[in-house]
């Protein structure tokens, strides 16, 4: 039997909701910085596949918004 004064809780706090929307748009514009670069015409090849925006950039920023993430989950909320 279930007490009906019992008040429901969040698993997280205000902080780390906020933290991990920081991360995932993090990671959306890793994403965003990937796409790209392909060609109208598949037997023409487009050497923009290979620039730093896609190769390095990008997947830099994805793993960035990553460890944003998972901090924001392994954050311990400061309780008195």
């Amino acid at each position: 039997m279930k007490n009906k004064d019992t008040k429901s809780e969040f698993l997280f706090d205000k902080i780390n909701y906020k933290i991990l929307l920081i991360g995932i748009g993090v990671i959306a514009l890793g994403f965003i910085l990937m796409s790209g670069g392909g060609s109208e015409d598949p037997t023409v090849f487009n050497e923009e596949v290979f620039n730093f925006r896609r190769i390095r950039l990008a997947p830099t920023t994805v793993l960035i918004g990553f460890g944003i993430t998972i901090y924001a989950i392994l954050k311990n909320p400061k309780k008195a």
